[in-house]
């Protein structure tokens, strides 16, 4: 009766192998092979995508980029998320508040990137200007940006747009995690006389730890991989180049499938520890 009832189970778990194999693993195997060959996928060039890669100075900014996606996006967005949960979990019209802030999340990525290149619109100081943000501080006195043209700033521009979308999942990911916390326990420390900081630190952050493990991971993956908003909003210019985004132009618009595939590979080992974490946390809260 055991085995008859593992074939069983394997008969129904064979489907999803067969599918993971198809369009998952395969791909990544022959990704994987195909980084190896040149321009024409048949030219064997071993690691010269890669020694390429890592001593082009465009390429390396595009590394430096999603460095800075990884930090200030996962730190900013965490950040604001916990802060807006403990907030809203205060006041009356916490789902009312909840709900705005979640908005974008329903918004697609290119019609937010759409929204946000409208936001920052810049024309010369003689012209009247269109953009939002130039608008607001020109009536100020101050000189309007060019945001996205504007190397210095034009990356936190996109940055700043990246968590508009993703502080409303975080938000409600962590504030779910906030409702789960007994409000025993911190009546218990009020009781003790811990004020609402030290409830805050000594308590709250402690037992959403894991609850926290998980957004910055779901987000440190979505900053890696961060692909829309760059393309629709600057396509890469401007030294804003991502990891994806240079991924798309090298096999599409440069015809380097090789070095495409080399970047897939890169990204993908980027990410696996990052996954086989939240994998293995799974497991261990099992």
């Amino acid at each position: 009766m055991r085995n008859r009832m593992q074939i069983v189970a394997w008969i129904y778990v064979l489907p999803a192998f067969i599918l993971l194999g198809a369009f998952l693993v395969y791909p990544v195997l022959r990704t994987i092979y195909w980084s190896f060959f040149g321009r024409n996928s048949e030219t064997y060039v071993g690691l010269d995508n890669y020694q390429y890669l890592f001593t082009q100075q465009d390429v390396l900014i595009v590394f430096r980029n999603n460095l800075l996606w990884l930090v200030l996006f996962t730190g900013v967005t965490v950040g604001l998320g916990l802060i807006l949960a403990v907030l809203t979990n205060l006041v009356r019209y916490e789902a009312v508040a909840k709900a705005i802030i979640f908005v974008p999340m329903a918004i697609s990525f290119t019609a937010a990137a759409v929204i946000w290149r409208f936001m920052y619109i810049w024309n010369p100081p003689s012209f009247k200007q269109t953009g939002v943000l130039n608008a607001v501080i020109t009536t100020f006195g101050a000189e309007p940006v060019a945001w996205i043209t504007n190397t210095a700033v034009n990356n936190y521009a996109l940055i700043v747009a990246g968590i508009w979308m993703w502080t409303g999942f975080s938000l409600v990911v962590i504030s779910a995690g906030l409702k789960g916390i007994s409000s025993e326990i911190l009546e218990a420390a009020r009781v003790d006389g811990a004020n609402e900081f030290q409830i805050f630190r000594h308590i709250l952050l402690p037992m959403l730890k894991p609850v926290l493990v998980v957004v910055t991971v779901t987000l440190v993956i979505n900053s890696l991989k961060v692909f829309d908003l760059v393309y629709v909003m600057t396509f890469g210019n401007f030294d804003t180049d991502v990891i994806a985004n240079r991924m798309f132009k090298e096999m599409f618009q440069f015809g380097q499938f090789g070095r495409a595939s080399a970047i897939a590979v890169i990204l993908l080992v980027a990410i696996v520890p990052f996954m086989l974490f939240n994998i293995r946390r799974f497991l261990a809260e099992r």
